[in-house]
């Protein structure tokens, strides 16, 4: 009997590639999302206890960025099976939110 691959049933997708780019500097652009993992925060001064590192691709150059917005985590959960997807990330008040 051939032994299982851990590759064939982990849920980690591996690391996320890119270079590393601030939300501030694409908001307003169109980006399209290629992949995302989610993971506890050890950063306690904000009101989530998780962060997001988003994958995506922008004028074809592969970034990520990383987030604590709520909004982006929960809209990046509920559409994950759209990837890859387009959109732009605006800021609404004091949040983030796809759009």
């Amino acid at each position: 009997m051939q032994p299982n691959r851990f590759s064939d049933f982990s849920e980690e997708t591996g690391p996320l590639e890119g270079d590393k780019a601030k939300l501030k500097d694409i908001l307003n652009k169109e980006i399209t999302v290629t992949g995302y993992k989610i993971k506890k925060s050890n950063y306690t001064k904000t009101s989530g206890d998780q962060y997001l590192t988003l994958q995506f691709k922008i004028n074809g150059d592969k970034k990520i960025f990383f987030t604590g917005s709520g909004v982006l985590i929960e809209q990046v959960e509920k559409y994950a099976d759209k990837i890859p997807f387009i959109t732009t990330v605006i800021k609404i008040d004091k949040y983030y939110t796809f759009s």
